[in-house]
């Protein structure tokens, strides 16, 4: 799903918003999100899941092409983590249309 069908899945199920205000409402909702975790917040959603920033340390890396070692800095990058009702549903929505991949791909 992009953000575009965000909006309009949206504007669909609120037949009171326009596309506008629908756009507007994901935009705002995205903007404060981002700015929380610039911050350093952590965003939790009951039910869905909860974001947050992690620090991945510095390492040493290898440049593929002169396989020279390289220096790769410190970063800190978004981390999803689902809530056990979304984890829930996705298994149990899998389960109905044939199941994991995994299943379908094991041979008896």
């Amino acid at each position: 799903m992009t953000r575009s069908d965000l909006v309009e899945e949206l504007a669909a199920r609120f037949a009171q918003l326009t596309h506008r205000d629908a756009e507007y409402a994901v935009k705002t909702i995205l903007d404060a999100m981002s700015d929380a975790l610039v911050r350093g917040h952590r965003i939790e959603i009951r039910g869905f899941g909860s974001f947050s920033v992690s620090r991945r340390p510095p390492r040493i890396g290898r440049n593929p092409r002169s396989g020279e070692s390289v220096q790769i800095p410190e970063k800190r990058v978004p981390h999803f983590k689902p809530g056990k009702a979304l984890r829930e549903a996705v298994d149990a929505k899998t389960a109905e249309l044939g199941g994991s991949k995994e299943a379908r791909s094991s041979k008896p």
